[in-house]
């Protein structure tokens, strides 16, 4: 099975939709490996988000994210890292097809309140950065359920 980093930014935690965020993965049939709450310091998110260094809004961005606490998780499911992009939503909300969390809650792309691996193998890097010490391993007594 896929697995995918999932996080939900400080302005996600502030407002209250951990609940809501959390619940449409599982309703969606995915599985929680990994969930913590976290207040990370600014080498930690220059780390997360090296790959976006050299855009002028890097700084802004790592001031955000360390702003507050985070909600970093892993979900495992098929094709979970296409589809949680998908239940997420684009990236600038206004762009965001109601349904989505995006599209759902948030107005501003600067406070677009979850961020979600774009392909397995970042996937991959992030759950590594995020979960050195391990994800849970179990499976969800409704996987005969969900898959055939």
């Amino acid at each position: 099975m896929e697995q995918t980093f999932i996080m939900i930014k400080p302005d996600g935690v502030q407002r209250n939709l951990v609940g809501e965020i959390i619940g449409r993965f599982e309703k969606k049939g995915f599985t929680l490996k990994g969930l913590k709450l976290v207040s990370v310091d600014s080498a930690f998110a220059e780390r997360h988000y090296a790959d976006l260094s050299a855009k002028p809004f890097f700084n802004a961005l790592v001031e955000y994210i360390v702003s507050g606490p985070v909600v970093a998780m892993v979900w495992e499911g098929k094709n979970v890292v296409a589809t949680g992009r998908k239940i997420i939503g684009a990236t600038n909300p206004a762009e965001s097809a109601p349904g989505t969390i995006r599209g759902d809650y948030a107005i501003d792309i600067g406070r677009n309140v979850i961020h979600g691996s774009d392909a397995v193998e970042s996937a991959r890097k992030e759950i590594a950065l995020w979960f050195p010490e391990g994800i849970a391993e179990w499976r969800s007594s409704a996987h005969h359920w969900i898959y055939e």
